[in-house]
């Protein structure tokens, strides 16, 4: 510890995301990113944007990134007061942790969730209050009662994979009515209902975006809220006290492109939901259990075998999964949709590896 360090820096356990490990001719299933390049019409919008000499880039980006949250608005038929965008969905969560989850009462999340949440809620001194899912992973509306705090829920959930209906996401607003209900959707284009459009008649709803995943753009970090116009003001006055130009310019124009693209994220989507579909019938004839999904990965667990031992042994054969050694979930693995090649060679591997490991 630095004696330089400010009050409470000693304290905080920082979010560690999935390895990026630099191996050759590794299948790659532990960070969910999406298998295929992005839209063509990404690359054209970059050099567009940068021109022949780059002149662009000495010059600041817009502030608001209005080009980008018009596009974003249009598609979702919002105004533009109603679209708010990051460096990512990591940094609009962020955000809004400190805009509008910093309440007096302790915010809600199920206990099997997205483990950035409490990481947020460390660094900006938020009380917080766990929710157990049930048995079967899944969330119960009826035990976020109108008496707490705020709640935060990812849709899908992530690691499980499991999604509410938009009709149980409105029973959840209505009973939370007076707080802030956040729904972080950075899966939901592979088969989850979006929110969104209860926007207009719940203004304590506020949806949270990534391109990281649905668009292929993980390594440029671009994400988005949606939400009425007093959330996103919210939202704006903690940003422009903190980074007064969140998007870069080739981000953002990068951004608006793979947006405007419906046909190659038709195409590529339902693409990841057949692998999707394919491996879960593959794992479940190898023994496995599989939660249903509806994100781009599936969350499984092999009876027999113990999920680190697994995980081991997979990577021992250059496929790496991710694997939470958590309470309630130590024996499952997280695993990402590939590519048919990369999932087929991760069943392939499976086989192998099931009849050689010893029960735990």
């Amino acid at each position: 510890m630095s004696r330089f360090w400010s009050p409470g820096i000693s304290e905080l356990t920082p979010y560690v995301p999935g390895e990026q490990p630099k191996l050759a001719q590794l299948v790659k299933l532990n960070t969910n990113e999406n298998p295929y390049p992005p839209s063509p019409a990404v690359l054209q919008a970059i050099q567009r944007e940068l021109g022949d000499d780059g002149q662009a880039l000495r010059l600041y980006p817009d502030p608001t990134s209005q080009a980008l949250r018009e596009v974003i608005a249009a598609r979702e038929g919002l105004d533009l007061g109603q679209v708010f965008v990051g460096n990512g969905s990591d940094e609009v969560l962020g955000i809004a942790f400190r805009a509008l989850l910093q309440h007096e009462r302790p915010l809600r999340f199920p206990d099997i969730s997205y483990s950035f949440y409490p990481v947020y809620c460390r660094l900006f001194g938020i009380r917080y209050q766990a929710v157990p899912l049930a048995d079967d992973f899944k969330l119960r509306v009826d035990d976020y009662g109108a008496d707490g705090g705020p709640v935060i829920v990812a849709n899908p959930n992530a690691p499980t994979g499991r999604a509410l209906s938009r009709a149980e996401i409105e029973t959840l607003l209505v009973r939370c009515r007076d707080v802030v209900v956040v729904i972080d959707e950075a899966y939901v284009d592979f088969g989850a209902q979006s929110a969104a459009p209860l926007i207009a008649r719940h203004d304590n709803l506020l949806v949270v975006r990534t391109l990281s995943k649905s668009h292929a753009l993980a390594g440029l970090r671009v994400g988005y809220a949606l939400g009425q116009a007093p959330l996103i003001e919210a939202l704006t006055r903690v940003m422009d006290s903190f980074n007064s130009y969140p998007i870069d310019r080739l981000a953002g124009a990068a951004a608006a492109a793979a947006l405007a693209d419906e046909a190659w994220l038709a195409r590529t989507r339902q693409a990841v939901i057949d692998s999707r579909e394919t491996l879960v019938g593959q794992l479940q004839a190898l023994g496995f259990e599989v939660l249903p999904s509806q994100a781009n990965f599936v969350f499984a667990r092999h009876p027999a075998h113990a999920g680190a031992a697994l995980a081991a042994a997979l990577r021992a054969e250059g496929i790496i999964v991710r694997h939470f050694a958590a309470p309630r979930i130590a024996d499952w693995l997280r695993i990402t949709v590939g590519t048919p090649q990369q999932c087929e060679a991760l069943v392939t591997a499976l086989r192998g590896i099931a009849g050689s490991l010893n029960a735990p």
